[in-house]
């Protein structure tokens, strides 16, 4: 005879499985040919992209993104000295039970610049009953050349969808998860697009 055990005791396993963070985030990245040789390394100036705002919400990307480009080698400058600019631009959607998308702003712009609008966001589960919306971030990154007219070296974007319940939730992890996943071995393979678990 088969026992199965009471409801109650699955709960806290469910309970606990949307606590954590969600994921994968979706990575694609592109190098130019002659590009390779000049990254990682020199001084670098980290910016909001063109046509984007400039506030306090997009603080928390721009700095996850120094932080990473640190790490690799970088040394952050005045805009004035830096050899490459780093261009950050960053997109969120909500998106209903039903699949209908609607910008929300976070202060950094509205548009996904090279990439297009990116990748489905999926739907999470409402313990409550039905479906809970998900939000999507996608950050994007340009590496340009400051002293070549801006010619770009590298490009990158990170997306990832988390339901308002999921700790990638909080902007500041959110920025920190998407930027170590898009620039993890660095500088990538041009034109893949890799899953990374959300760390």
């Amino acid at each position: 005879m088969r026992r199965f055990a009471p409801a109650f005791l699955a709960l806290p396993l469910m309970l606990a499985a949307c606590a954590t963070p969600q994921g994968p985030i979706e990575v694609t990245r592109f190098t130019a040919p002659d590009g390779v040789a000049r990254l990682g390394q020199g001084t670098v100036f980290v910016e909001s992209a063109p046509g984007t705002a400039d506030g306090l919400e997009a603080a928390p990307y721009k700095a996850a993104v120094a932080a990473e480009l640190t790490r690799l080698g970088y040394r952050e400058s005045t805009r004035a000295e830096a050899g490459q600019i780093a261009q950050v631009r960053v997109e969120r959607f909500a998106q209903s039970a039903e699949g209908r998308r609607s910008p929300v702003s976070v202060g950094v712009g509205g548009s996904t610049g090279t990439y297009g609008s990116g990748v489905g966001l999926g739907v999470g589960i409402n313990l409550g009953g039905g479906a809970r919306p998900t939000t999507g971030t996608q950050l994007a990154v340009t590496l340009r050349d400051a002293r070549t007219g801006g010619t770009n070296l590298w490009e990158g974007r990170a997306e990832i969808a988390t339901t308002d319940r999921s700790p990638l939730a909080e902007r500041g992890r959110n920025a920190q998860a998407l930027a170590r996943a898009l620039f993890r071995d660095f500088p990538g393979r041009s034109g893949e697009t890799v899953r990374i678990k959300a760390e």
